[in-house]
């Protein structure tokens, strides 16, 4: 896991052009420039809206006040961007993840109403209280939305081969292979590989998908430069740490960005912390926490989604119980045993989508599973009905487990819920999946769903047990969303 991800691409160049500096110098100010101007653009309708809105609040409005407004307003625009920089918003490293970037943007937002308030007092000029608030509360939203805009504009530049930084990987051990792989599979992390050193390998030679061996160690720097990178990455577990401080010296010294991967797979940058120990760097991990008011936030955040969505879909599932009465034999209704926090179980409730004997024809299509490990699935299932097909494709039939949420058996997000006889084949750490609720979606369910492997089903449940929180939880419930209606996975 690299230390350093920059998914805006403000500071990565074209890979056309990134072998002069002076284009990738002015390719950096353009970006930066354009991510400005949206800012810009976005502080001023929010300000205009809320002027807009103070009308309807009492006491808000007093005569003459309109003209104020709209100098401060626009006065307090450069202290925006100000604030915007201070708080790194400019700085692509800085807002690696959205809840990163979530955070510093509030806190830029608050101190630049607080700025324009002062700026009123100063000036003696009147400032409307609800028009502050309004601005805060509109630009929050707003700014997050314009963000994700930007950063969704720049994945799809660099997914079409642009606005890519070319990078140079040190070390050519499993881990560096890796990091290669990590970032040629999904290049709206914004790299763009053009080799590797290391002394162990041939010079000339591919270490992975056509990356060229540019050199040793030593010859680092001449590599990076002689190939136009503009960063280097360095597989930490490759190097020892004499030479990768002698690399990273150099290369730094040389204007070349310099990137470590923290060897520590699978463990969410938000929970690690770089402090000094003495002359040395050192990364905290905060430990896991799963109890205290981030289970009493999950648990209430499931109990008020569940109990409104099944407010809302009542209407909804009493016609599809209809319909699956009318299509086949047997009760609306599935039950089945399965394994729920720390190991016990728990009967889940799910639309019946199988016919009435499906689990006694179960043994004879078990030379047919086309899953990995000791999962089960078989894309064209003879015992689904008609009427379960459909349900499945769209995940109707899991909706009465929000029944299950609301008895604390399970929880809106959360690993798959297991068969006691699928858990005869997990590897040891497997079994740490149990440590939390089972939920109805998931991070294996929007990462692919039926088509992940059981590896990739295991890493991903296991990174989210160790990594949950409620902003966890509430962006894998919106990607669940467009998961289910382009039926991603489905089977």
């Amino acid at each position: 896991m690299a230390t350093i991800v920059r998914p805006l691409g403000t500071d990565g160049p074209d890979t056309a052009s990134a072998s002069d500096p002076r284009v990738r110098d002015g390719n950096v100010r353009r970006a930066k420039a354009a991510v400005v101007v949206c800012d810009v653009v976005t502080i001023a309708l929010v300000m205009a809206g809320a002027f807009a809105l103070r009308i309807y609040l009492p006491g808000q409005n007093p005569e003459g006040a309109g003209g104020q407004h709209f100098l401060l307003g626009a006065m307090s625009l450069p202290v925006w961007i100000a604030v915007f920089v201070h708080y790194r918003l400019y700085t692509a490293r800085f807002i690696g993840s959205r809840l990163e970037e979530f955070r510093r943007l509030i806190h830029a937002i608050g101190a630049s109403v607080l700025a324009i308030a002062v700026a009123g007092f100063l000036l003696r000029w009147y400032v409307a209280r609800g028009w502050l608030v309004l601005i805060f509360l509109l630009g929050v939203p707003a700014l997050m939305l314009e963000r994700e805009v930007v950063r969704r504009n720049f994945a799809s530049l660099r997914r079409r081969g642009r606005r890519l930084r070319r990078t140079v990987i040190v070390g050519g051990n499993i881990e560096g292979v890796a990091l290669c792989d990590l970032m040629m599979r999904d290049p709206a992390l914004g790299y763009h590989v053009v080799g590797f050193v290391d002394p162990t390998a041939e010079v000339g030679s591919y270490l992975y998908d056509h990356r060229p061996v540019l050199g040793g160690y030593e010859s680092t720097l001449h590599a990076v430069k002689a190939s136009g990178a503009s960063t280097a990455v360095i597989a930490t577990t490759a190097v020892d740490v004499a030479t990768t401080n002698r690399i990273a010296r150099r290369l730094t010294d040389a204007g070349i960005h310099v990137e470590l991967s923290s060897s520590l797979h699978d463990i969410a940058s938000e929970r690690l912390t770089l402090h000094s120990l003495g002359r040395f760097p050192v990364l905290y991990v905060e430990p896991v926490r799963r109890r205290g008011w981030r289970a009493i936030a999950k648990r209430s955040f499931d109990m008020a989604m569940s109990a409104a969505v099944l407010t809302v879909c009542a209407p909804f599932l009493a016609v599809v119980a209809v319909l699956i009465k009318l299509d086949s034999r047997g009760p609306v209704l599935f039950w089945q045993e399965r394994v729920g926090r720390d190991g016990h179980p728990f009967r889940i409730v799910k639309l019946r989508t199988m016919v009435r004997d499906a689990e006694r024809m179960w043994t004879d299509l078990l030379d047919r599973n086309e899953a990995a490990g000791p999962l089960f699935k078989v894309r064209d299932d003879p015992r689904v009905t008609r009427v379960g097909r459909v349900l499945r494709k769209l995940s109707i039939d899991e909706l009465p487990q929000l029944w299950n949420v609301l008895r604390g058996d399970m929880s809106i997000v959360g690993p798959r819920p297991a068969l006691a006889n699928e858990m005869d084949g997990w590897p040891g750490d497997t079994h740490g999946r149990l440590r939390v609720r089972p939920g109805i979606t998931g991070m294996w369910q929007v990462s692919g769903r039926s088509d992940a492997s059981f590896e990739e089903y295991t890493r991903l449940d296991l990174y989210y047990v160790d990594n949950w929180s409620l902003w966890v939880d509430v962006a894998i419930v919106a990607k669940t969303v467009p998961t289910v209606l382009f039926r991603r996975g489905a089977y």
